[in-house]
C-alpha cells in the first residue's frame, strides 16, 4: 500500500461527470490504494442519509460492490489514537484544532506509512509528517 483515499476522492468516483485526471491516478495505482475505517463511516452515514431513492440505492450499491469490493479498509487503532492525540494536542496549541474525523484520517495514513490522496489540502496541511496529494490536477 502507497496511498489512502479521503471521502471526497471515493465520492467523485460517484459523480456524474468525475474527474479524468483522477479517475486515470485510481486506476493506474488501483492495487496500491486503501481508504480509512472513518471514510467509511462517511459514506456510509451520507448515504443512509438520504430518503429511499434510486440515488441512494445506487450510492449504497457502489460503495458496496466497486468501493469496498476492492479496497483494503483501514482501522483507526492504538496506534493511530496515540498520534492523533499527539498531534490534535500540538495543533490545538497553536491554534488549529482540526476537524476530529480529519484527524482519525491523518493518524490512518501516517502511522501506515501512506500518502493521502484527498481534494482537500487545507484540511490536512497542519499535520506534521503527513503526506497528502491532490490526485485532481
Amino acid at each position: 500500500m502507497r496511498y489512502l483515499l479521503d471521502a471526497n476522492v471515493l465520492s467523485e468516483t460517484m459523480r456524474p461527470s468525475p474527474n479524468p485526471r483522477l479517475l486515470e491516478r485510481l486506476q493506474v495505482n488501483r492495487d496500491e490504494m486503501a481508504t480509512a475505517a472513518p471514510v467509511l463511516h462517511e459514506l456510509r452515514f451520507g448515504a443512509l442519509r438520504l430518503p429511499p431513492s434510486r440515488r441512494r440505492l445506487d450510492l449504497e450499491a457502489h460503495l458496496d460492490h466497486v468501493i469496498l469490493a476492492n479496497l483494503t479498509v483501514l482501522p483507526y487503532d492504538a496506534v493511530a489514537a496515540e498520534w492523533h492525540a499527539t498531534e490534535r494536542a500540538r495543533l490545538v496549541g497553536i491554534g488549529r484544532t482540526p476537524p476530529y474525523v480529519d484527524g482519525q484520517i491523518a493518524a490512518i495514513a501516517a502511522v501506515n506509512d501512506l500518502t493521502l490522496i484527498t481534494a482537500n489540502l487545507a484540511d490536512f496541511a497542519y499535520f506534521s509528517d503527513l503526506q497528502i496529494e491532490d490526485w485532481r490536477s
